[in-house]
């Protein structure tokens, strides 16, 4: 045997490899084609290479056929991200035999083909490789997929079948309202039955879980149904809620009449009554959350949403809000006696853990770096980062620990010394040589969390880097640092002592206060469980990981090795996306999460897309000028199902920020222990992709006559697999002025050009929103004309049939090449050319 083919199954590469090892000259090909495309309409040659990867791709298309990667407006897939395969050219069917409506369903136009050119679609899920081979991924999911669920829907099915009235039953999901998707039962009566739905409901309740009970259910004189005898799921009428009414008593009170009304606006209903069981009426857990901030938001409770559970309609929740107080006001943030063993804030003992842990890094350093130009007084530098360190505990505060568990330990203002070193440079040796130095970890049990070093290039320039640790800082503190600093330097200089306000209070006061603040998560009337209660229901049944295609499978441990990608964008995008956020009520970070959340799911990584994103987490006044790891992290949802246009994507965004924003105080450490994911040292909990959005640092800060300019150090450490980072640029009339995208990835994962190409198609689906953000995203242009250009290549040429005659055809082979053999009969071989010769004759 020379040669065999698979084709049918997936090729198994453990299968493949041995037959390869038994028959090494053996030519083996895996090939790929519907019965509606006759033959191979994809064909791959298995070498031993292929066998060693844990799929085998079924490869490039065969001459005179096509193949495409598809999403749902039919656009063209960028590499590596999922969709429906289409194939198109010679051999594919006009259709099937009496089966019109299948036929239209399948045999569609084909908008890369010539004019009147058809293609099929397969069903079957595929990516491009950045090779040009297609991968077979399997069939298209044929579950449900809502608020993060996976849903059998036959298993609804069988349990509404069983009641008594049901004859047939369909279950689907369907969007009731923009970004509102329900769960829809549709069932058919037994003969002469009549549908009761609480009974339904009631039924369906004892039975399963609650995420699989419909939210909706509707009868039907019959299910409708394809020519061939299917369900036909695009026939299924369009539920509506506002024909959901049931008979109740009117409001009684204001808080009643109130309530009402919020009942009605967050189930999408024209009105509600007192009676109006939430749940019942269509609620569920990300609309309960909603209701529960908009009555904390009217009333001023302490709600939960569990509450909602145990009070479900308004009257007995009107009655719940009568009997509570109003939530108690913040304590003040004061500085007050303190324990003789200080704690940890949660957010310092996660970084004291994974420096437990993983040993000395300096993936936690944070690198500040200033260009210095002019005459500058090093005595007087040392003596005010002295100044600067003195004022701020944190920056000489020490982490040492007793029987396993740690503590701050402050270093009285007169024995700490920040260490202060002076190297030699110059432009060319510049960036690696404060790479070098901001790469040296701290110890954090015995050494200062800052150090400095001054490089000089020469006499009257310098630059001077600052490197403290995240444990004792963040990127919000930097501000007060800088701040302060030039006002140590500028007052030294004079020969003066700086001449600010002292601090009202500390970071270790701010320990004690955010303790107090928080509660016991145990103490259902704690802050920290009332927020705890919302981030539960948000993150109910998140992803445990990004389902992003990467360049290379996921590491058994993290190497925090990472590289960065910046591109510009200009002030025209820049205004237009400002103008948008304006008109939709949202903000910039709200027009860049919907922006990443968008770019992900083209890519392939789904519609739940998961982004972390930090906020001040300087909840009080008194921190505003304190340095400290203040910092928080948010996680945000988004949902991109449905094909919402850029604008609705907006306003999920702004749901989902708000509400977040409002349960802020919990720190992400704690968070993550009450919700417990699946822990992994390969990844990040909760979430994978950072979100940032910020503004240009501008120029340094004021030390006497030194003119000052901020240099970007490089660490090449990604915390993240990615973080996109926006920086805003603004006019001095505070007018748009561009902004910066910078891409920090993990090296572990992605390869540099995959990074810029997906940077590449963000840019150009901010500028297509910017100018079309009423489109569904989905439609929005992110391919650019290389990239287009080269997945059309790979989708194989032109199948369109030349309009020349074939005798026309002929004499052009033949001139193409007049040598080769175009007859044999018996021992006669006879050229193109002489062919051609002996036919003119004729």
């Amino acid at each position: 045997v020379r040669e065999a083919m698979t084709a049918g199954e997936a090729a198994s590469p453990t299968h493949t490899a041995r037959a390869l090892a038994d028959h090494p000259h053996l030519h083996l090909i895996n090939g790929y084609g519907p019965a509606e495309s006759m033959g191979f309409t994809t064909t791959h040659p298995i070498t031993t290479d292929t066998t060693d990867a844990t799929s085998i791709p079924i490869g490039s298309p065969v001459t005179g056929k096509n193949a495409y990667v598809l999403g749902p407006n039919l656009e063209l897939l960028p590499p590596n991200a999922p969709g429906e395969l289409y194939v198109a050219g010679h051999g594919l069917a006009h259709g099937y035999i009496g089966q019109p409506a299948l036929t239209a369903d399948r045999f569609i136009a084909n908008p890369y083909g010539p004019p009147g050119s058809r293609m099929y679609r397969t069903g079957d899920l595929a990516r491009w490789n950045h090779r040009g081979e297609l991968e077979y991924l399997g069939r298209a999911d044929q579950q449900l997929k809502l608020r993060g669920f996976r849903i059998e829907p036959g298993e609804i099915e069988n349990v509404l079948r069983g009641h008594p009235s049901v004859a047939q039953a369909a279950v689907a999901v369907r969007e009731v309202r923009p970004g509102d998707k329900r769960l829809v039962a549709y069932v058919v009566p037994v003969a002469g039955g009549r549908i009761e739905p609480e009974a339904l409901r009631r039924h369906a309740e004892s039975a399963l879980a609650d995420y699989m009970v419909p939210a909706v259910f509707m009868a039907l004189d019959a299910l409708p149904l394809t020519v061939n005898g299917k369900l036909d799921q695009r026939a299924l009428p369009q539920p509506s809620l506002q024909g959901h009414t049931t008979d109740g008593r009117a409001p009684r009170t204001p808080a009643e009449e109130v309530l009402c009304t919020v009942f009605a606006e967050v189930l999408g209903l024209p009105s509600a009554s007192v009676d109006d069981d939430f749940f019942r009426r269509g609620g569920h857990s990300l609309l309960a959350t909603r209701l529960v901030s908009r009555v904390r938001e009217i009333f001023g409770v302490r709600l939960l949403v569990r509450d909602l559970f145990r009070y479900p309609t308004v009257a007995a929740l009107a009655e719940r809000i009568a009997g509570d107080r109003a939530e108690a006001s913040r304590p003040a943030l004061v500085a007050g006696e303190r324990p003789a063993r200080l704690p940890l804030s949660p957010a310092q003992r996660r970084l004291w853990f994974l420096d437990q842990m993983e040993g000395p890094s300096a993936t936690y350093n944070i690198p500040m770096a200033i260009r210095l130009t002019g005459d500058l007084d090093r005595a007087v530098l040392r003596g005010a980062l002295a100044d600067v360190v003195g004022r701020h505990e944190a920056l000489r505060t020490l982490f040492p620990a007793e029987h396993g568990e740690p503590r701050q330990q402050i270093v009285p203002a007169d024995r700490a010394e920040v260490p202060f070193t002076v190297l030699g440079a110059d432009e060319d040796t510049l960036a690696a040589r404060i790479s070098e130095q901001a790469g040296r970890p701290f110890a954090l049990d015995s050494e200062l969390p800052l150090r400095s070093v001054l490089f000089e290039l020469a006499p009257d320039h310098h630059v001077l880097l600052l490197v403290v640790h995240h444990i004792v800082s963040d990127g919000w503190s930097n501000t007060p640092l800088m701040r302060d600093l030039g006002s140590a330097y500028s007052a030294r200089v004079e020969g003066a002592a700086p001449g600010w306000e002292p601090l009202p209070a500390q970071y270790a006061d701010y320990t004690l206060w955010q303790q107090a603040l928080l509660g016991d998560a145990d103490d259902p009337d704690s802050l920290i469980a009332a927020q705890l209660g919302h981030w539960r229901s948000a993150l109910e049944a998140v992803p445990d990981e990004v389902t992003l295609p990467a360049d290379r499978p996921r590491p058994v441990v993290a190497s925090y090795r990472g590289a960065t990608h910046t591109v510009s964008c200009p002030a025209e995008t820049h205004r237009a996306l400002t103008a948008l956020a304006r008109e939709t009520g949202t903000t910039f970070l709200m027009v860049a999460q919907a922006a990443v959340a968008a770019l992900l799911t083209r890519s392939g990584a789904g519609t739940d897309i998961v982004l972390g994103s930090p906020v001040t987490g300087r909840a009080d006044q008194a921190l505003d000028d304190l340095v400290g790891f203040f910092v928080n992290t948010l996680v945000l949802r988004t949902d991109t199902s449905g094909a919402p246009s850029f604008r609705e994507l907006l306003r999920r965004a702004r749901d989902t920020d708000l509400a977040a924003w409002a349960h802020q105080d919990v720190p992400f450490d704690r968070l993550v222990e009450a919700l417990n994911p699946e822990r992994s040292a390969s990844r990040h909990p909760l979430f994978q992709v950072m979100l940032t959005v910020g503004q240009s640092l501008g120029t340094g800060p004021e030390l006497g006559s030194l003119e000052t300019e901020f240099v970007i150090p490089e660490l090449r450490i990604a915390k993240f697999d990615l973080t996109f980072g926006f920086e805003e640029h603004l006019a001095e009339d505070g007018a748009s002025a561009g902004f910066d995208i910078c891409v920090e990835y993990a090296t572990d994962l992605y390869d540099a050009g995959t990074v810029r190409a997906a940077v590449a198609r963000l840019v150009r689906l901010l500028g297509a929103a910017a100018e079309a953000p009423d489109l569904p995203f989905g439609r929005l242009e992110i391919l650019g004309e290389e990239e287009r250009g080269r997945l059309t290549a790979w989708a194989g040429p032109d199948t369109s049939a030349p309009r020349l005659s074939l005798d026309r055809l002929f004499s052009e082979r033949a001139a193409r090449v007049p040598d080769s053999v175009a007859l044999v009969h018996e021992e006669q071989r006879i050229t193109y050319a002489e062919l051609d010769i002996w036919s003119n004759r004729l």
